[in-house]
């Protein structure tokens, strides 16, 4: 079976993404999902200084980098200057939902017309592995060896919760850790897409993705973790869904 390169990849410079990361199956989605649309000539996407980051080389897209925790509000500001364009945000979990979380809510209230497309790898990935927002009960990481725990650490954000009663477009949760997972998440993001096409508001979906270096497991490992582990505690689907996109 043939694999065709989507036409918003770009193929000839390296992004410097861990093996195993996911980031990669992320802006492939991404790039698939604007192809079908049609829509690559008006894609502009913002990148977090963090993991995130690296999709700079590997998209085509013209793209504008923000300072840490500001994506979403950055992407929101871009938006509002060149309603014409489709514009994305691509931040991590810590940067989405720990110092961003102000930028995550306020963008989600107004209804921007943009759509936030979250890494969620349960940690710090680019500063060492330490504990997020998003990394889940009794994880060890850097910042929390002996594991999170709900008395000293609080519990795990999980957006949909906060995000759940809110009136914007559409709100999803997909992962990468199965083929069919992983076309799933790409289903979401194309739906998500289409309906910034329609004018119908803020989107946001967040995909599950391993993080084999700072999980300190082999990238076979990290996909089972998603599937045993963290998707016990972030449920992937559908949560939010208003407007008429298909």
């Amino acid at each position: 079976m043939e694999c065709k390169i989507p036409n918003g990849i770009d193929m000839t410079q390296q992004a410097s993404w861990c093996p195993g990361c996911g980031h990669g199956i992320i802006v492939r989605l991404l790039a698939e999902a604007a192809e079908a649309l049609g829509i690559e000539d008006r894609m502009l996407t913002v990148e977090d200084v963090a993991c995130g980051e690296f999709a700079q080389f590997a998209l085509k897209y013209n793209t504008i980098m923000s300072a840490h925790g500001r994506p979403i509000i950055a992407a929101a500001g871009l938006k509002r200057v060149r309603p014409d364009a489709i514009v994305v945000a691509h931040p991590g979990d810590g940067s989405a939902y720990s110092i961003g979380i102000e930028s995550t809510l306020h963008c989600a209230l107004r209804n921007e017309n943009i759509l936030a497309l979250v890494v969620n790898n349960s940690v710090f990935g680019m500063t060492g592995g330490q504990m997020s927002p998003t990394s889940i009960v009794n994880m060890k990481t850097t910042s929390s060896p002996h594991g999170r725990t709900v008395k000293k650490d609080g519990n795990p954000i999980d957006i949909t919760k906060i995000l759940g009663g809110l009136d914007i477009a559409y709100m999803a949760r997909g992962a990468l850790d199965t083929p069919a997972d992983i076309m799933k998440t790409g289903k979401m993001i194309k739906k998500a897409l289409q309906k910034q096409m329609n004018g119908e508001g803020f989107c946001l979906v967040e995909v599950l993705s391993p993080c084999p270096t700072n999980w300190h497991m082999t990238p076979v490992a990290a996909m089972d973790f998603i599937k045993s582990k963290q998707s016990a505690t972030y449920p992937t689907g559908e949560f939010i869904d208003k407007g008429g996109a298909v």
